[in-house]
């Protein structure tokens, strides 16, 4: 069984080959057998497979625990925000815009540091990354409960809180390569589908402790969400083929040379922008880098816009619970459907996704009742959990797992800009209209925009591979990946090669 194993990665690889990307047809096929093999180049070779469950389940576990305590509280922001606007200076006429860059910078680090916890990923690994994330995530939910300034949260729960998400939550996508290749889609859904049942049942929480013990202690009992994460994240141990004395000579020749060109060479290992050399990458990432800037209003304005609307203050904390609900959905749903997809053909899903949920925005201010909302409310959580699910494995797709987690890094740095500064302009086209039906619109158009720049890259994608073939009769020489940390894969550093 082995090696039959061997053989048909073997086959894979060789035909791969002949479907490389433009001028770097070696380097891109690398990548694909890599991704049909689960593993790095040469894996194949070596007989390393993931293990497609045994420990991995229990990484699901944690890094579910991960993605839905960092997300269902971004994502429950919602109520917070209403808090937030309590707790603050009532004739403060900016009060709206200014109180939504809290949550804004909150969700914006996430994207903005990520490029950054690429780096320190594939430095010191998965475990000690996301261990460090949680950390400085408690402390900064723990410490915005001892100050009523708006100012002073910008840094606790925005920067701090922010970053902390973003160092916790990144290594959680990249470790599940290390245990699942088959099975990557439903992973990457059972992941991400611990946000939406945290984001069910925390605007219910939200609504019944914010009331009963007061916003500083709401934060307090948050921050206990990422205290118990310092401790799962532990669990990210990495999966690692055996080296060979090849490598180790390469090793010592490695320290042999001078100190500048180590310098170099790590510079050129940790700070590389070899995955912007893909065109389809490139239109890929400013795709979704465009759409995400209406992504974020609805999930911050909404509680507001029904309130003031149709003056539901009781139950304004469903409409949350709607899109959680179906976004579990989506994202259950989307992993195995996107495992039944070949190659970026699944760049479709996200496609659908974004244009439906830029129909949904704008018919917000359509509704006439209430339970309208409700139902807009279930097609955005259902467009979300489409969206979110496949990043990951788009990003394996694309670049090769050697390059996914500077790829996923890199991708979700594009995003922070636009996802920070979406809410702030919808909190601002609100006040100074007076409601929040031109914000809407507002939101709908970048996701129809973005969708539709997404759908360029499958059929880009099918014209380079054309060219390829009418260029099969020229010799090629597979090119192989440039290979992180020996025959690590990214996210396993040496340093933890034997913990």
């Amino acid at each position: 069984m082995a090696l039959r194993s061997q053989e048909q990665a073997l086959s894979e690889k060789g035909a791969l080959e002949d479907e490389g990307e433009e001028g770097e047809g070696g380097e891109a096929a690398a990548g694909g057998a890599v991704v049909a093999r689960g593993g790095p180049p040469g894996a194949a070779a070596q007989g390393f497979t993931p293990p497609e469950g045994g420990f991995g389940w229990v990484v699901v576990l944690a890094a579910t625990w991960c993605n839905g305590s960092i997300f269902g509280i971004h994502n429950s922001f919602g109520m917070l925000y209403v808090l937030l606007q309590d707790d603050g200076a009532a004739e403060d006429p900016s009060l709206k815009f200014k109180t939504a860059w809290v949550g804004s910078l909150g969700m914006g680090m996430i994207f903005f540091c990520s490029p950054i916890v690429s780096i320190f990923t594939d430095r010191i690994g998965c475990r000690t990354t996301a261990a460090s994330g949680a950390a400085i995530a408690f402390i900064g939910l723990f410490s915005s409960s001892f100050t009523k300034s708006l100012e002073v949260r910008y840094f606790t729960y925005g920067v701090l809180f922010g970053c902390g998400s973003s160092f916790a939550f990144q290594p959680s996508l990249v470790i599940l390569g290390h245990y699942f290749k088959r099975r990557l889609g439903l992973a990457n859904g059972l992941v991400t589908a611990g946000s939406c049942v945290f984001s069910m049942g925390l605007p219910f929480l939200l609504k019944i402790v914010g009331r009963a013990i007061g916003l500083a202690h709401t934060f307090q009992v948050l921050s206990a969400f990422m205290l118990v994460q310092i401790f799962l994240s532990l669990t990210f141990r990495p999966m690692f083929p055996s080296t060979s004395d090849p490598h180790d000579v390469e090793h010592v020749k490695l320290d042999s040379r001078s100190w500048r060109q180590q310098c170099a060479s790590q510079m050129r290992k940790y700070f590389s922008l070899r995955v912007f050399r893909k065109k389809t990458y490139r239109i890929w990432a400013f795709g979704i880098a465009t759409a995400v800037l209406g992504y974020f209003v609805p999930y911050m304005h909404l509680v507001k816009y029904v309130e003031e609307e149709f003056k539901e203050t009781e139950r304004a904390w469903i409409l949350l619970l709607c899109i959680g609900a179906t976004s579990g959905v989506g994202r259950l749903a989307s992993g195995p459907i996107s495992d039944l997809i070949h190659g970026p053909k699944k760049i479709y899903l996200q496609v659908a996704s974004f244009i439906l949920l830029g129909i949904m925005c704008m018919m917000i201010p359509q509704c006439q009742e209430f339970w309208g909302v409700i139902i807009v409310c279930l097609f955005l959580g259902l467009c979300d959990g489409l969206f979110i699910t496949i990043m990951a494995p788009i990003a394996f797709e694309l670049v090769g797992p050697m390059q996914a987690s500077q790829a996923i890094g890199y991708l979700l740095g594009l995003m922070a800009i636009p996802m920070t500064a979406g809410p702030p302009i919808a909190g601002f086209l609100g006040e100074h209209f007076g409601n929040y039906h031109l914000a809407f619109y507002f939101a709908g158009v970048p996701p129809i925009v973005g969708g539709l720049v997404l759908s360029l890259v499958p059929l880009i994608h099918q014209r380079q591979l054309r060219k390829k073939r009418l260029d099969s009769g020229k010799d090629k020489m597979l090119v192989s990946e440039t290979i992180m940390n020996g025959e690590l894969l990214p996210g396993s550093p040496a340093m933890e090669a034997h913990m």
